[in-house]
């Protein structure tokens, strides 16, 4: 239930007449309601305001009257997914009195006056409107208290805050009311994402002849075009620029007049990616092409489904959530048709090629995802950048700051390219394994993945040093380091630090691993039986690691602990599964299961989701990796991986129907039904 609330006051737009003789706060009612809000006010001052959002029981917005909108840029503020709280940015040339602001990976970090922004260049102007998450409501009504005069509501404290943020300046009396409040709200420390006008149309104006320049500008938009073309992602990578997003917008609207939904084009490319994997796996150079032709198509209806939720906007925690399983389950099903199909031609390390493929870039993701954590809590704290003096970092940053600006040249193209992203490695892959076999597909994806783990990661550790910003810290960390109940009663140990244990363990891990390569290689395939007794000092070394689940976890670099972790569970399991002499299959699946496990605390890190429900039976990775040691001693490695593996896909399944199907069953019920569920 959204209120949308129309500040009328301090505004000279509020007397003019519109071209259907309307007044301006009238039009902006109508417009809000087609946008899809439950409920519209218009408020004469900040006090009525503050009343009427104390009031609501969801989200709020709030417009100044002066804003002239196509109705869809009204539409796309109330249906934004990036956040609870979006404001609507505006790239016009400042005015007098409005609000200027500065964005940092899509989040509003300074608004003011030009002269208050000094943490760089401004990028934008606000837009006159914004959506109020309902968890910022109360910081709203504070601020509209604030800058009404800072009169105290019943029952309640009056907040300035001004002197909250310890700011000395005060928003500009001049501006108008809905900039103030605006400039207020930002300044009591509410995570702002910013909606910036694309194709469509918004303007705010102060005189006739500026609103009749800006109707006149709203009745030429084309809706649908423009809206089809905003369905694609404004930046994207080189492959996906060039040769999906060229022509994908047709299939998004042929999509939409066939009444598909977004999630029902995840599970389309979903099945043509399981084809293409069936098609690797049985070989043979016609079904090899066949399977790279699918693999570009189930990556085209990729890119569709979500371009078909910004084209209809169906957006849902849900649909993003599953989004993000059925990418990294496709690409590593593709992996296991490699696999496969390379074992069945005669390679013999077919399947350990695919299992490293998809550690390697499982770890990959960890550290994409935590370094994204990172930067979003550098561009909020903005102050806290460069507190260690600048130096390489710094310069770094400034590199690749003006690189991204640079759209369109070749560096930013290589830039974006040299990482590796989803796009590039399945063309990569169906490229390859169309043209030679899958092992030369997989040894290409390690080959790549190689090289942009050692360029991303290096750079990204010189910057992480100098920005400083804990992040872990800042989250439950033992959640998203995947402890369990033993790494809780643990000693806590916090010396030498959690990143250094860690990454002790994953070393203990990979050396595990390489030995017990090395004996099997040299003993025809089967590991010695007193090999199964050097687990105990690996396993010793993780539960060290994870002693160091309660200690703190500010350091600069402690953002790689995650991934760490997960190395080291990896590792651990593939050398337990090798020296136990375990099909190369199973220790693929166990693996796989195991992603699925983190990749779901990933997405849940990603779409701010809470824990999901059965998490604590997951045993924790220490935990899981002590029962692979029990099972290496005792001489039962694949029941042991069999076991606990199909045990941890069923908890998956029974979370994902807890946390996700139960509830959207739920509120498709009509009112009345299930317990009074509602829509």
């Amino acid at each position: 239930m959204t209120l949308a609330i129309v500040l009328a006051a301090g505004s000279p737009a509020a007397s003019l007449p519109t071209g259907t003789g309307e007044t301006m706060g009238d039009r902006l009612a109508a417009q809000w309601r087609r946008a899809g809000v439950t409920e519209v006010r218009v408020a004469a001052d900040l006090d009525e305001l503050a009343d009427f959002a104390g009031a609501a029981e969801g989200p709020v917005v709030v417009s100044g009257v002066d804003l002239v909108a196509h109705t869809a840029v009204l539409r796309h503020l109330v249906t934004s997914p990036v956040g609870p709280t979006v404001a609507l940015v505006l790239t016009d040339p400042p005015t007098d009195g409005r609000t200027v602001l500065r964005e940092e990976r899509g989040q509003v970090v300074e608004a003011g006056t030009p002269e208050e922004v000094t943490g760089g260049t401004p990028t934008g102007i606000f837009g006159g409107a914004v959506r109020v998450g309902r968890a910022d409501v109360p910081a709203l009504v504070a601020a509209a208290r604030a800058v009404a005069g800072g009169r105290i509501p019943a029952g309640g404290v009056a907040v300035d805050p001004f002197e909250a943020a310890g700011s000395v300046s005060r928003p500009d009396p001049a501006a108008p009311v809905v900039d103030r409040l605006f400039a207020a709200l930002t300044r009591q420390r509410v995570l702002v994402f910013a909606h910036r006008v694309r194709l469509l149309v918004a303007h705010r104006v102060d005189e006739a002849a500026e609103l009749a320049r800006a109707e006149a500008a709203v009745a030429a938009v084309d809706e649908d075009r423009a809206e089809l073309r905003l369905s694609v992602k404004e930046r994207d990578d080189f492959f996906t620029t060039f040769f999906v997003s060229t022509w994908s917008p047709y299939v998004t609207k042929v999509c939409a007049r066939l009444g598909l939904s977004p999630t029902a084009v995840t599970m389309i490319s979903v099945a043509f990616a399981v084809a293409a994997a069936t098609m690797f796996a049985i070989g043979g150079r016609p079904l090899l092409v066949v399977g790279a032709v699918l693999l570009y198509l189930g990556f085209v209806l990729d890119c569709v489904d979500g371009q078909l939720a910004r084209y209809t906007r169906n957006f849902s925690a849900w649909g993003g959530w599953l989004d993000t399983m059925a990418d990294r389950a496709k690409e590593y099903l593709v992996y296991a048709g490699l696999g496969l199909g390379a074992s069945q031609a005669g390679f013999r390390y077919g399947w350990a090629l695919a299992v490293a493929a998809m550690t390697l870039q499982t770890a990959r993701h960890m550290t994409d995802a935590w370094y994204g954590v990172l930067h979003d809590e550098a561009a909020r704290r903005p102050k806290t950048v460069g507190s260690a003096g600048g130096g390489i970092g710094d310069r770094l940053n400034a590199a690749s700051t003006r690189v991204q600006a640079d759209t369109g040249s070749v560096s930013y193209w290589l830039k974006r390219t040299v990482v590796f992203p989803i796009g590039e490695r399945w063309a990569l892959i169906s490229l390859v394994v169309a043209l030679v076999d899958q092992r030369a597909a997989l040894l290409a994806v390690l080959t790549w993945g190689v090289l942009a783990f050692a360029y991303t990661g290096g750079l990204r550790t010189l910057r992480a040093r100098w920005m400083r910003v804990p992040v872990l810290d800042t989250l439950d960390a033992a959640l998203h380091r995947d402890d369990g109940l033993l790494a809780a009663r643990l000693p806590v140990l916090r010396r030498p630090g959690p990143l250094v244990l860690a990454t002790i363990a994953a070393f203990g891990a990979a050396m595990l691993l390489v030995v017990t390569l090395v004996e099997v290689a040299g003993a025809d395939g089967t590991a010695p039986s007193w090999l199964r007794w050097a687990v105990v000092p690996v396993v010793l070394l993780l539960l060290i690691a994870g002693a160091g689940s309660a200690a703190v976890h500010n350091g600069p670099l402690d953002w790689l602990v995650p991934a760490a972790l997960r190395a080291a569970e990896y590792l651990f399991a593939i050398a337990v599964g090798v020296l136990g002499d375990a099909p190369p299959w199973l220790i693929f699946g166990y693996v796989f299961v195991l992603t699925l496990h983190h990749y779901d605390l990933v997405a849940r890190l990603e779409k701010r989701q809470p824990a999901p429900p059965l998490h604590a039976a997951s045993l924790g990775w220490e935990g899981r990796s002590l029962v692979l040691a029990l099972t290496a001693i005792a001489g039962i490695v694949s029941i042991g991986l069999a076991t606990l593996g199909i045990y941890l896909l069923a908890l998956f399944v029974a979370s994902v129907v807890l946390a996700w199907v139960r509830p959207v069953r739920a509120a498709q019920l009509p009112v009345g039904a299930g317990g009074g569920a509602t829509r």
